[in-house]
């Protein structure tokens, strides 16, 4: 299909408590707050040029309304809706003006079941990059890639690749040849989106790039000088896979955010994808502790596009749900 999906641009996440995640996303990861009301938070990373790359939205209980995927042009979305109604997805159209800052959007349940959206226009703000004046926290950057805990990563990877037009860069197999996770890109880095063997569909977390290492063990003082120590979950440390240097936390409401920095390009069209067997102990952790079981265990629900409703949770597909090594 002739669409350009140029990357992923934004989340729409579900909070209790926009206080609480003031606290956490602008003083204590360093994003910048573009614009609030009294029921939302728009933030941006400091080089994003966009209105934001998160909306975070009071309600009762945290989801995650929507995946979002900036395309090159309208034409794109008029392409991906005709494609997505062609297969038997329901569409949903948001009309420029219904969502702030925002130009017109789809959204459609993909194949697995995760609410996504398709954008080409979003109003400009101010890139902050060479403001080191504003760096704070975690000085974030911009957003980087969502993670998602599916039911059936072969139908996940098959689709995307086939009708989205993503690439592989590495990947995960089981010791029976089945692929345990995948991650895929359109931009040229190592990944916009990666799927995990799971119960899904789920948000498993949400990545953020930093300018550099040194930036993660400075957010790591400043989390716990702020109370936040607890909601460090894993890390530091680096990932075999995709060669990242990260840093996964929880913020107030339960949501995964991993800062993340250090990958690769992968623009070379005769690039080959990486294979890892799940059992390599270096594949997760090329040096650091071993994730905990909530890494596995644990993810967010998302809402259905027509209903807002948490979508039902299927089993995953393969067995072996995490590796059998112990570091």
């Amino acid at each position: 299909m002739d669409v350009n999906i140029i990357r992923c641009a934004r989340t729409v996440l579900h909070v209790r408590d926009l206080e609480a995640s003031r606290r956490f996303y602008v003083e204590a990861l360093g994003f910048i707050e573009t614009e609030s009301d009294g029921s939302h938070l728009y933030l941006r990373g400091l080089e994003e040029h966009c209105h934001h790359s998160i909306v975070l939205k009071k309600k009762a209980e945290p989801a995650v309304e929507a995946l979002g995927y900036k395309v090159s042009c309208a034409e794109d979305l008029d392409r991906l809706a005709a494609m997505f109604s062609e297969k038997g997805h329901a569409v949903s159209w948001l009309e420029k003006g219904s969502q702030k800052a925002m130009g017109r959007a789809l959204r459609v349940m993909d194949i697995v079941g995760l609410p996504l959206e398709f954008f080409a226009e979003i109003e400009p703000a101010e890139r902050m990059l060479q403001r080191y004046d504003l760096y704070k926290g975690a000085r974030v950057q911009r957003i980087d890639h969502f993670n998602c805990m599916v039911s059936d990563v072969g139908a996940a990877q098959e689709f995307y690749q086939n009708e989205l037009g993503f690439r592989c860069s590495e990947y995960t197999n089981t010791p029976e040849g089945d692929v345990w996770a995948t991650w895929l890109h359109r931009k040229q880095t190592v990944h916009d989106v990666a799927f995990m063997n799971g119960p899904g569909p789920r948000l498993h977390h949400i990545g953020f790039w930093l300018p550099d290492p040194l930036a993660i063990i400075h957010a790591c003082d400043v989390l716990a000088s702020m109370g936040y120590g607890d909601q460090i979950e894993r890390g530091p440390g680096r990932h075999g896979l995709s060669n990242a240097f990260f840093l996964y936390l929880r913020d107030p409401d339960g949501h995964r955010i991993e800062l993340y920095n250090g990958d690769y390009l992968t623009s070379d069209p005769d690039f080959k994808p990486i294979r890892w067997d799940i059992n390599d102990p270096m594949r997760q952790t090329f040096w650091g502790h071993a994730a905990p079981d909530s890494w596995f265990e644990e993810a967010m629900p998302v809402l259905d596009i027509q209903t807002d409703k948490p979508v039902p949770l299927n089993p995953g597909k393969l067995k072996q749900h995490k590796p059998t090594f112990v570091i």
